[in-house]
C-alpha cells in the first residue's frame, strides 16, 4: 500500500486509478495525515439488485397533492 498526498493524486490521477483498477490500494493523505483510500471497486463488493421489498405501483406516478408539492419548492 502506498500513500501519496493530493497533490501527487491530483497530478498523476490516471496513473493511480489505472493502479488501484489493478488491485492495489492507495491512501491520499493531506498534510501527512491520511485522508482518503483509492481502491478498486471489485473489493467492495457486487450490488445485488431486487434487495428491497416492496413494489412501484401506479401510485409513484400520480401527481403530488399540492401540501406536500409545496414542501418541496
Amino acid at each position: 500500500m502506498e500513500t501519496v498526498n493530493i497533490h501527487e493524486a491530483k497530478s498523476h490521477l490516471s496513473r493511480l486509478l489505472a493502479r488501484a483498477h489493478a488491485g492495489e490500494e492507495i491512501i491520499i493523505s493531506r498534510a501527512g495525515v491520511p485522508y482518503a483510500r483509492l481502491i478498486p471497486l471489485e473489493s467492495v463488493g457486487q450490488r445485488v439488485p431486487g434487495i428491497a421489498n416492496g413494489a412501484v405501483t401506479d401510485a409513484f406516478f400520480e401527481p403530488l397533492p399540492d401540501d406536500e408539492l409545496g414542501r418541496w419548492e
